[in-house]
């Protein structure tokens, strides 16, 4: 009788090992972190059905207020048809996102196209793959407002004054910039003083009189229904609707490595891109839920329906760099981005 209960533990015992052994292999295992938000669908597949999925690490969003591309692909389950898990890192530091890229810490990431420029330039081995955001007259991609009473009104009055933005580089940097030289400033650099705040701030750093100008990712009809701010200028007021993108990219041995996991996330942003500019309201109820924030607050943007990547908002951006002398050597445009993994595409 021992003999037998001796065994049959033993077999018990193999057993268990082998379904925890199993266990560790899933293709979507998780790394330890996760989204900082919560999900209202049930578009998200169980733990099952998630086995064959593949896993991509992305920034979690840095302002609840701006509606979140990726958010609303998960919430509408276009990632589940992709077979694709999302996995939110954390907040990443704009400064850290390429290095986080190229060290494998993130798949993917959005940014201001002339960040990705720089960093090519510098060395850095990575490529937009997708067109996000888009700029109109009516939702530029930035907008940079004084308080209503404010003397400031033209160029020459944005001198000597104090300016709220983000974080140095990018879209907050150099619009301003670009917006002094069009109207006849030369070499605007330093010709004000740059404080940088946290994302969302900026406006309330202008309340507070802490500032005289503030750069924000607001639309002009939000800032003005709040009241008590008057525009300056937009981004559209420079280059119209070619300044604004802030593309998806990615490691170049990332996209070598992973193909079609490319394709298939290039197509989830055409996809989510082109519903969200068909619904927008939907889209604030969306995150508004998710993040549990006021939806009279949110922000919605256009996005480029197809995520086909343009060359002319590349180049102006490189030669924008270039009158800076911010690029560390000659760069092409198609150095810095690709359309050959958007189905949209026809060449």
């Amino acid at each position: 009788m021992k003999i037998f209960n001796l065994k049959f533990l033993l077999m018990i015992t193999l057993i268990f090992a082998l379904l925890t052994a199993s266990s560790g292999c899933s293709k979507s295992g998780s790394t330890g972190t996760s989204s900082n938000r919560g999900s209202l669908s049930n578009n998200s597949a169980s733990s099952g059905e998630q086995s064959d999925f593949d896993v991509i690490r992305l920034p979690s969003s840095s302002n609840p207020l701006n509606v979140d591309t990726i958010t609303i692909a998960e919430e509408l389950g276009f990632f589940r048809e992709q077979k694709i898990k999302i996995e939110r890192v954390g907040i990443v530091p704009w400064a850290q996102l390429i290095p986080s890229l190229v060290s494998g810490k993130l798949d993917f990431a959005s940014g201001h196209i002339n960040r990705v420029a720089a960093a090519v330039a510098a060395g850095a081995k990575v490529k937009a793959v997708a067109a996000n955001t888009l700029t109109t007259k009516e939702k530029p991609h930035m907008t940079f407002v004084v308080k209503e009473e404010s003397p400031i009104k033209t160029p020459e009055d944005i001198l000597g004054k104090k300016i709220a933005i983000m974080a140095y580089g990018g879209c907050n940097e150099y619009t301003p910039y670009e917006y002094l030289k069009k109207n006849g400033i030369s070499d605007p650099k330093g010709k004000f003083e740059i404080v940088v705040v946290p994302a969302g701030k900026e406006e309330e750093t202008l309340r507070k009189g802490e500032v005289e100008i503030a750069g924000t990712h607001d639309d002009p009809a939000n800032l003005l229904d709040r009241g008590g701010v008057r525009i300056l200028f937009t981004d559209y007021d420079i280059w119209q609707d070619v300044g604004g993108q802030a593309p998806y990219f990615a490691a170049e041995s990332f996209i070598n490595k992973n193909p079609d996991l490319v394709r298939r996330f290039v197509t989830v942003i055409g996809k989510v891109n082109k519903w969200i500019n068909e619904n927008q309201e939907k889209a604030i109820e969306i995150n508004a839920k998710v993040y549990n924030v006021d939806a009279s607050k949110v922000r919605v943007g256009y996005y480029v329906s197809d995520a086909i990547i343009k060359e002319d908002t590349v180049q102006l951006w490189i030669d924008i760099l270039n009158g800076y002398n911010e690029l560390k050597r000659d760069l092409k445009a198609s150095e810095i981005y690709t359309n050959e993994f958007n189905p949209n595409y026809k060449k």
